[in-house]
């Protein structure tokens, strides 16, 4: 039997991760459960990869343009009739939304407050929306006037808290969070729409303070903008093309953010070559520290040798933490910055520990380290909407460019890069 191409099993993976949007959905609000597992609540930030995989869909011929329509309508209208006070049961406030919702009734879940970027990425995906459904029928004007609304009623200057950089979140109780968005963090997007509301944006200097936290650093010989999960490079650049545009720090290191994403991709496979601490399966063919699920916060003795092992973490290399576990949706998404080394890591991986690909399928994390009933030992149980979305969208940024395509297209992203000071390649010749 001849080998699977690379094409026939990057659609097979990203059609897999596409149907997680398909099973955990509720027809009556649109909402995305935040996970697989039975009785979770809603993540606001998986309705935005939601909404930004449907034109994925609808362009591969897994969902109908009808079913795309109605179910962005269905998130949306929930949002622009949710509630937004002050009120401890209400779905949002000053424009922005709960982290987690009940799927059904949109009330906060799990305490939850407030957040800045997970508003945000549930707006960028409202935004491709905006611009992919572009017809002139009644539905899809809908779909346009509702995300202009709802991006006009966001206060983005109240999010700072007259602080020089915008903060993380809020509590009806608490107020604001003691910390903001510094230091290099999937914020970028954040930044870059917050500066480009039509009604209330950010301060014009808060990229600029945000960009002065930056930590510039040579790790095992790549300079690079240092985060140490792969997340932290990936998120803004699943929806922006960020290759040959530069903002006033990376002239500076004549440098871009996809240059510098592809930097601290082959840090982190190097670390997994060098395997500091002796984790079983990592290698240059087996990498990728991000934020997954893990084995859960315990000591066990593993061949003679005390490990102490995480729950949910943001994994990183190479200060950590690290207890073993790989996220291999993480190295997919390095796909349109290393894709070459992507490509050989993933099929060593899936001829290695086949158990983490289950009906197309990529688990949320496993480590080989722990025995387990297979050769990758430990491996999550369920799926997470985070992982499954970025999945999609970067397998289909580096096939087509698709979602890149249409943000390129998003007027408010043009001026958001703009007003952050990016300039050069594409945005140049950007109306």
């Amino acid at each position: 039997m001849p080998e699977e191409t690379d094409e026939s099993l990057l659609e097979r993976i990203a059609h897999g991760a596409f149907g997680y949007f398909v099973e955990q959905y509720n027809a009556a609000t649109g909402l995305i459960a935040d996970s697989s597992d039975p009785g979770d609540p809603c993540s606001i930030a998986a309705v935005g990869f939601a909404l930004s995989c449907y034109p994925i869909g609808v362009e591969r011929g897994w969902m109908p343009r009808a079913e795309a329509i109605a179910r962005t309508l269905a998130a949306l209208r929930f949002f622009a009739n949710s509630e937004q006070s002050h009120h401890p049961d209400a779905t949002g406030y000053k424009g922005f939304y709960r982290h987690f919702i009940d799927i059904q009734t949109g009330k906060p879940a799990w305490r939850s407050e407030v957040s800045l970027i997970d508003t945000t990425l549930l707006l960028a995906g409202m935004l491709v929306a905006s611009v992919y459904f572009d017809g002139a029928d009644a539905q899809e004007a809908e779909i346009r006037a509702t995300v202009d609304a709802l991006y006009r009623r966001m206060d983005w200057e109240w999010a700072c808290d007259n602080q020089p950089t915008a903060r993380q979140g809020w509590r009806p109780k608490g107020g604001f969070l003691h910390y903001g968005w510094d230091g290099y963090d999937e914020a970028t997007i954040l930044y870059i729409l917050g500066l480009a509301s039509p009604t209330h944006p950010l301060p014009a200097n808060t990229f600029d303070a945000w960009t002065h936290t930056y930590q510039w650093e040579e790790i095992y010989g790549y300079t690079h903008l240092y985060a140490g999960p792969l997340f932290i490079h990936h998120f803004s650049q699943a929806w922006i093309d960020f290759r040959g545009i530069r903002d006033a720090f990376m002239r500076e290191k004549k440098c871009d953010y996809a240059e510098n994403t592809r930097r601290a991709t082959l840090m982190q496979i190097e670390y997994a070559r060098r395997n500091p601490h002796g984790f079983v399966g990592y290698s240059e063919k087996c990498w990728g520290l991000s934020a997954s699920r893990g084995v859960g916060f315990q000591t066990r003795e593993v061949e003679r040798r005390l490990r102490h092992f995480l729950g949910y973490s943001a994994r990183g290399a190479p200060y950590g933490p690290d207890d073993g576990t790989i996220a291999p949706c993480e190295m997919l998404a390095s796909l349109p910055f290393t894709s070459e080394r992507c490509l050989e890591s993933l099929r060593h991986m899936l001829a290695t520990f086949p158990e983490v690909l289950v009906d197309g399928r990529l688990a949320s994390g496993f480590n080989p380290t722990l025995p387990g009933k297979g050769p990758g030992g430990w491996v999550a149980n369920g799926h997470l909407g985070l992982d499954q979305g970025i999945v999609v969208m970067m397998i289909e940024n580096y096939r087509t460019g698709l979602t890149w395509s249409l943000m390129k297209r998003c007027p408010y992203v043009v001026g958001g890069l703009r007003r952050a000071g990016f300039s050069g390649g594409w945005l140049s010749e950007a109306k």
